[in-house]
């Protein structure tokens, strides 16, 4: 993975001095709110419900075992003891104290870490599949693109102001695995007929209160052009957004009022320009990023361990079904970590099970670790012989949750038990669900299913991009909680359909029990997913099964 040279570590050092002066004169009252509010955000610290909330980023979702185990310590010392992983792959903390938070991001600074445009109208952290490097379809690592990405945005003079937040996602597979289609700019690595490498370029995706799926600008960008078309893309927004209404300021708005062909025009005559202006990325630099990214010495010795740990432990047998997916190496597998236990918070870790994770990778899986957008934690790199280790170490962790991809696998926002933002709650109706289908136990059976919920329209939750959605509003001072159908956040995106009107608190897991009993009753075989059988009978028989009990308790 990437280490910081001499200029990093100066850049985030300098920027942990200035933010503890800004904090010392917040404190003292020589900054009221409002003018300390621009500066605590370009720092990642919001002020949330109850308390300042600090988000760290992790570039393209990597980190080490020393980085893990700093991040343990912070949980440890300055929040309550756990720290909760984001659908943008960072990691917030709910509760730092704000004459702490300077200490903290040293700290963080001392494992090469920061908290740097993880908030603000700037370029957001840029996320990558969270398989990159290891997945066996890979066409080529994202991360070293993601890596110079970073470096060219992060306080990129020109982009630190823009209309509103903006965010990249980028994957090195067909399948993907980055939501690449839900952001404001996507890149698909691909080959042309030549096989000479380069991107797909999808602008104009997003959710939120307009969701949106990308539209495609560029089949194919040569790799050398990627940062003068990036640059191209963000003049044009950053000079035609709009600025009169934040809730039309994203770039998705831009390309909707103003049209795909114009908006591609108007870009690629900004990239002639930037293009000649443009004298290439240092090669020194590119290929240092790319040597960081070097594959780690495998061990392919092959062992019987791994086939034979199955036959003898179901539970084992269960955990490789969902949560150890194929790696480019034959040797060895991608073990995906539950962070969604039946009841629990989604996305929270406690200090001790960061350890244990960083104790584990550090073991088993070259050192490194990775967030996932869907609020878990990839090694991925394992040994298959090391992974019934590895399987009874999380086991003691309390990570051994076998879970991924199936129904209780449920990605959620903090909701209003945290956020400022929210408007329902999201957490408490995580673990309503997760429970009622432990207690069917049904997972099994449904198969893969995604379930999504966001407290509030912002959708941080990504929602609209669930095969279940769930968006929590206020109605009349009571939480609602309206219900889409058929969402997909992979290559084949989709928005989600909304059912109807909402449901209360009280009704919404029933609703969701009867969605998923409708879905099996009318798949064609167990091989059929809730989402293909969704796509083949659409969404009529669900609102009939959900609105007829509804209406029925009501009679009642």
């Amino acid at each position: 993975m990437y280490r910081y040279d001499d200029f990093d570590e100066a850049f985030v050092r300098n920027r942990v001095a200035e933010f503890r002066g800004q904090v010392e004169r917040r404190i003292d009252g020589s900054l009221t709110e409002d003018e300390f509010k621009p500066l605590r955000l370009m720092n990642g610290v919001y002020l949330q419900l109850h308390a300042y909330m600090l988000r760290v980023a992790i570039p393209y979702g990597t980190l080490n075992s020393r980085q893990m185990r700093q991040l343990a310590l912070i949980a440890e010392r300055f929040d309550k003891g756990y720290g909760h992983f984001t659908t943008r792959q960072n990691i917030q903390f709910n509760w730092p104290r704000l004459k702490d938070i300077p200490e903290i991001l040293s700290l963080l600074a001392d494992v090469e870490m920061h908290a740097i445009q993880t908030s603000g109208n700037c370029i957001r952290n840029v996320t990558a599949d969270h398989f990159a490097g290891a997945a066996a379809d890979e066409i080529e690592d994202p991360r070293p693109t993601a890596e110079l990405l970073r470096q060219w945005s992060t306080d990129h003079p020109e982009f630190q102001f823009l209309p509103r937040k903006f965010k990249i996602a980028i994957t090195g597979a067909p399948n993907d695995r980055a939501v690449t289609k839900a952001h404001d700019i996507g890149l698909r690595m691909v080959r042309n007929e030549a096989g000479d490498p380069g991107y797909e370029v999808i602008v104009g995706g997003g959710l939120g209160r307009t969701p949106m799926v990308g539209k495609t600008v560029r089949d194919f960008l040569p790799k050398a052009d990627l940062l003068p078309y990036l640059e191209a893309i963000l003049q044009v927004y950053n000079l035609s957004g709009r600025r009169d209404n934040k809730y039309k300021a994203r770039i998705k708005i831009l390309v909707h009022e103003t049209g795909l062909d114009e908006i591609r025009e108007k870009i690629e005559a900004a990239f002639e320009d930037k293009k000649r202006a443009f004298s290439g990325a240092p090669a020194e630099m590119v290929a240092a990023i790319e040597a960081a990214f070097a594959p780690p010495l495998f061990d392919n010795t092959r062992s019987l361990a791994f086939d034979r740990a199955q036959d003898a432990n179901p539970a084992f047998r269960s955990f490789v079904e969902t949560n150890v997916a194929e790696h480019k190496n034959p040797a060895y597998g991608i073990v995906s970590v539950s962070l969604k236990p039946v009841g629990g918070t989604p996305g929270d870790a406690t200090a001790e099970q960061m350890r244990a994770l960083a104790d584990i990778a550090e073991r088993f899986g070259h050192d490194e670790l990775r967030i996932s957008h869907e609020q878990n934690v990839i090694l991925p790199h394992v040994r298959k012989a090391d992974i019934p280790a590895v399987y009874e170490a999380l086991r003691e962790a309390g990570l051994a949750t076998a879970n991924i991809g199936l129904v209780s696998d449920i990605i959620a926002c903090p909701g209003m038990d945290y956020c400022a933002l929210a408007t329902a709650r999201s957490i408490p109706v995580a673990q309503a669900i997760s429970t009622r289908f432990d207690e069917l136990k049904l997972e099994r059976e449904i198969g893969p299913l995604k379930i999504k919920i966001s407290g509030c329209i912002n959708a941080c939750g990504h929602h609209h991009v669930g095969h279940i959605g769930i968006l929590g509003l206020d109605k009349a001072g009571k939480e609602n909680y309206q219900i889409t159908l058929g969402g997909d956040g992979t290559e084949t995106a989709t928005i989600g359909e909304r059912t109807g009107p909402g449901f209360d608190a009280e009704d919404l897991v029933p609703a969701i029990e009867t969605i998923v009993e409708t879905y099996l009753e009318l798949r064609e075989d167990a091989a059929e997913t809730f989402l293909q059988a969704y796509r083949r009978i659409g969404a009529e028989p669900f609102k009939q099964a959900i609105y007829k009990e509804e209406d029925e308790a009501r009679a009642a």
